[in-house]
């Protein structure tokens, strides 16, 4: 599947539905749709991202979706049947996240706490530490499960926050492996799979 520019640049300001189910676990959050996730309604769904390669090598789905033509009913259900969600801080689409404002992002930290406390997932996984620290006002964030303190248990309504790498091809310091493993702790943790011991 391809779309030209124009067909992409139709999509900006779309949005993408939530992939949510009943028996939430892990909450994936991105920093917003890009133009072709619109294009196609699956989260993470440009040619070059590589979050559902990182997915399947972790063991956190049983096959890697084809983000580039889109979820089927069977992938959606496959997520949700594990307990995975997808959720975005901010939900237009925008050629790229730079284009969002720091108050767009802010906005969106507000309304991922909502959401949070809302769907109650035992873990939250925002992907991009630039994009958590704009949206929450937290300088010195860095990647990894953050401290646990009672204001947080209290903001995040009980749930452990992660932050993990960016899976976007832009990303040049990670690749397909180390996005697994990054992603494959808060999935751990999350009780959706089995990490051996180190």
């Amino acid at each position: 599947m391809r779309f030209t520019r124009a067909e992409l640049e139709a999509y900006r300001g779309h949005r993408v539905d939530d992939l949510i189910g009943p028996n939430l676990k892990l909450l994936f959050v991105g920093i917003n749709p890009g133009l072709w996730t619109a294009a196609v309604a699956t989260h993470f769904a440009h040619p070059t991202n590589r979050f559902y390669p990182a997915l399947a090598l972790a063991g956190i789905t049983e096959h890697e979706v084809d983000r580039v033509a889109g979820m089927t009913a069977a992938d959606r259900a496959q997520l949700t049947a594990r307990g995975v969600g997808i959720t975005n801080l901010v939900p237009l689409a925008t050629a790229r996240a730079s284009e969002l404002s720091r108050a767009e992002l802010q906005e969106g930290g507000e309304r991922l706490l909502r959401f949070v406390a809302e769907h109650r997932p035992r873990v939250v996984a925002i992907a991009g530490v630039t994009a958590n620290r704009e949206a929450f006002g937290i300088r010195g964030a860095v990647l990894g499960r953050q401290p646990e303190t009672l204001d947080s248990a209290q903001r995040w309504s009980g749930a452990a926050l992660w932050v993990v790498p960016n899976p976007s091809g832009l990303n040049a310091h990670e690749t397909v492996e180390t996005l697994a493993a990054a992603y494959a702790a808060p999935a751990a943790e999350a009780g959706i799979i089995v990490q051996p011991d180190v």
